[in-house]
């Protein structure tokens, strides 16, 4: 079995604009290939290639408190040398 080392995280409420804003600047950032991940003085620095695997999943989650907790994940994964890509689109 592989062992998985979490190499950055960060968990934080923001508002859906202040979300937006990111996810455009994150897109921009993706789109150059290369991305900069910053949290106080950690920096995290990701070279993108061209072709990635998309993974989109949406969940909903009881919480015995607080009720329904709705999540919409986005993730990229990729490998060194992966030349594959795959067909889903937003509409």
């Amino acid at each position: 079995m592989a062992k998985e080392v979490r190499l950055f995280k960060s968990k934080e409420r923001k508002s859906r604009e202040e979300v937006v804003a990111f996810l455009h600047e994150l897109a921009d950032k993706i789109s150059t290939g290369a991305v900069i991940l910053s949290q106080g003085t950690e920096d995290l620095q990701l070279e993108l290639p061209e072709n990635l695997t998309l993974e989109v999943q949406v969940e909903n989650e009881e919480k015995r408190r607080k009720g329904t907790e709705h999540s919409l994940e986005i993730e990229l994964k990729w490998y060194d040398n992966d030349q594959s890509a795959k067909g889903l689109t937003l509409k």
